[in-house]
């Protein structure tokens, strides 16, 4: 009997609940919208960061990311081939890449400049790191000789693609070597200090400069980054001395941060919305409930109890919020999806060199964590706002007008 109470008292003043209702639903609109803006920033990082540099995660062996070495390259893996091998078996794992990373200094005419070198294995990493965003020439991919150099490297050394580099690099015996190579491309990635150093040569080539066989990681590419942990598990069994590190912890100054910073926002924006939604329902339910004093008194003299009254109020707030949250994300989803559902444009953010796309991503989670949250608020000030009279003494609501 009180539900339908509560649903017949909904219509008894059409304009109160229709305000409620757009209040209920402007603040839902707003939360829902801002939540699947934040989502899609978030998942634009975390698809730029992995299809840059990082890959899903990758492989050193134990401690070596932490410890800092006087020789780092007698802790580098010299097993590689039997590791890649278990690894492209295992399920979930789409690409392997093998890596070195060295100091090397740069030379194009009368310019030196020092940079951080990277052996890969370009014709496999073409096609999976394509967040590297090559401006000018093209990525590296089967050239033996060639190098794909960051921006601001580029525009230090002053040179095009087609020009001739030389790459000095210390080798593991102590050996200064150099090798000649040609600019296939310039890319950037939209990092300051990623572009500004980072140059990229063939895997044998680096080795060849380093004078060694060993690789330093093997980054991954999975089919889905959920499955991360299961990996890393399967392959610290099968392989003690080595450990898997995921791409959040590898750029935990830029990713991770990133991704504290926004959800930090998020819930100050959503406590101001909320707030908003939860005065203004307490405002037009405390005018309903002081129109209905009398109907309340008679409530209490009848029988009903103070739980009773209240569980009637609080069915009527709740039965609101759903009505106005279910109609807020509908238009915002639907406004969303109308006037900007190729995304928006952002400016670069802070140590950035390059706009970015965010598009808005939704899902159901997201629907039923803003409905719960509505919901509280909306709850929450139907209790405040009709207990103290639901308390009142059954003459003194008699008695009212």
């Amino acid at each position: 009997m009180w539900f339908i109470l509560s649903i017949k008292n909904l219509f008894r003043n059409s304009r109160r609940t229709l305000a409620i209702l757009f209040t209920v639903a402007l603040g839902t609109g707003a939360l829902f919208s801002f939540d699947g803006f934040i989502n899609g920033v978030l998942g634009e990082l975390k698809y730029s960061t992995i299809h840059s540099n990082y890959g899903d995660g990758q492989i050193n062996t134990r401690g070596y990311r932490e410890t800092v070495f006087e020789e780092p390259t007698k802790h580098w893996m010299g097993n590689s081939e039997q590791m890649q091998e278990f690894l492209s078996d295992l399920d979930g794992i789409d690409y392997v890449f093998p890596r070195v990373s060295f100091s090397g200094l740069i030379k194009h005419g009368k310019t030196t400049v020092g940079g951080s070198g990277q052996g890969v294995d370009a014709e496999k990493e073409a096609e999976f790191f394509h967040s590297l965003n090559v401006e000018e020439g093209k990525t590296l991919s089967t050239e033996s000789n060639g190098i794909l150099l960051g921006k601001g490297l580029a525009k230090a050394l002053d040179v095009r693609p087609g020009d001739t580099v030389t790459v000095i690099a210390t080798s593991t015996k102590s050996i200064i070597n150099k090798a000649k190579f040609v600019v296939t491309g310039i890319f950037h990635t939209g990092s300051v200090e990623f572009d500004s150093r980072m140059f990229r040569i063939q895997l044998v080539a680096a080795q060849k400069l380093l004078k060694t066989t060993k690789i330093e990681s093997i980054a991954l590419g999975l089919k889905n980054h959920s499955d991360w942990a299961l990996i890393a598990k399967a392959l610290e069994a099968s392989f003690p001395n080595l450990e898997a590190t995921s791409f959040d912890v590898l750029d935990k100054i830029f990713y991770q941060h990133s991704v504290d910073w926004l959800k930090a926002q998020f819930n100050v924006v959503q406590v101001i919305i909320l707030t908003i939604v939860l005065l203004g329902i307490f405002n037009s339910i405390s005018a309903s409930i002081l129109e209905r004093k009398l109907e309340i008194g008679n409530f209490r003299a009848n029988g009903e109890s103070v739980f009773q009254v209240m569980l009637l109020i609080v069915t009527e707030g709740g039965l609101l919020a759903i009505m106005g949250s279910l109609l807020g994300m509908a238009g915002a989803y639907s406004a969303l999806m109308l006037f900007v559902d190729k995304g928006l444009l952002m400016p670069p953010g802070p140590g950035q060199t390059r706009q970015f796309l965010v598009t808005f991503s939704f899902d159901w989670s997201m629907v039923l964590y803003t409905l719960m949250l509505s919901s509280i608020a909306a709850i929450f000030a139907s209790f405040l706002a009709g207990i103290k009279v639901a308390k009142m003494s059954i003459a003194t609501s008699l008695r009212s007008h």
